[in-house]
């Protein structure tokens, strides 16, 4: 009796909530949430409000932004160097650095070498060129292992570094190819940490920014890492001294359509560094 009561009470209780839903029609509209046909056209709705949609590729980035006449890969390393140590270590890269370069047994090129003026302090970085590709920088690394010079140079550069790391880079197709320079010259090595995903938009940007910045000859060389750090971009730009380098990048924002270029590519970015660099001795870029 109890039993059929709470059944009773239960189906009264039920039946008069489904009245204060109605006539809204709660239930055709459960139905419609429910409905199999009708959840992924919802679903793809609500996603297309949160998801950023990416254009398919049929093709490589790499392909896509790097130059198709060359196919010269680019190593750029950075040494932490001992404080006391930065003269000696020069001293030792001046010696055996410009050999490699000039010894046409290497398939490989000393783009540049310089010290860290302003960033990161007692720094130097070096930039190489291997004409050919991953088969050149193989070929360079095994004829290496057999130098004899070589290898006590690195066991001497061991004992002055505190750490090191390098990336693996190919040129932007619409930057200018780095090649030297007389100088003197202070060289801007600006690096940015791009969001994943954005390279392509990065370069379809600056392929038109490049034009604004090459009046006074300053653009050197820009990249984008292969292996290292990725979504890494660097530019490589050479002013005569710092206050050129603040007139000419001031003189950019007076040129009209900068200003957007610079609007569109900032929320690309999730980091940025820049280092002031004072090229040695025997750095082919002065």
């Amino acid at each position: 009796m109890a039993a059929r009561v709470l059944r009773a009470g239960g189906a009264a209780s039920a039946s008069g909530f489904l009245r204060r839903a109605s006539p809204g029609s709660l239930l055709p509209g459960l139905r419609k949430l429910t409905s199999s046909n009708n959840r992924p056209r919802e679903d793809s709705w609500l996603k297309s409000l949160f998801v950023r949609k990416v254009d398919p590729r049929k093709d490589a980035h790499s392909n896509l932004l790097a130059k198709k006449e060359t196919s010269s890969l680019y190593k750029l390393q950075f040494h932490n160097v001992k404080p006391e140590c930065l003269e000696a270590y020069n001293k030792i890269c001046q010696e055996v650095l410009p050999k490699i370069h000039e010894d046409k047994h290497y398939p490989c090129t000393l783009v540049g070498t310089w010290n860290t003026w302003y960033g990161e302090q007692d720094q130097a970085v070096h930039l190489w060129r291997y004409e050919g590709g991953y088969p050149a920088l193989t070929e360079v690394m095994s004829k290496l292992k057999e130098n004899q010079e070589f290898s006590e140079f690195r066991k001497a550069r061991s004992n002055m570094l505190l750490s090191r790391k390098n990336q693996l880079l190919l040129e932007f197709s619409f930057w200018n190819e780095p090649i030297p320079r007389s100088g003197p010259n202070i060289y801007e090595l600006r690096s940015y940490q791009l969001r994943p995903g954005t390279m392509i938009e990065w370069g379809n940007y600056w392929a038109r920014a490049i034009r604004f910045r090459q009046d006074g000859n300053e653009a050197v060389g820009g990249f984008f890492s292969q292996i290292g750090q990725l979504y890494m971009v660097h530019h490589l730009w050479a002013y005569k001294d710092l206050q050129t380098r603040e007139d000419i990048r001031n003189a950019a924002w007076h040129k009209h359509g900068w200003e957007e270029l610079v609007y569109y590519t900032v929320p690309l970015i999730q980091e940025m560094e820049s280092r002031i660099m004072i090229p040695q001795k025997t750095s082919p870029l002065q």
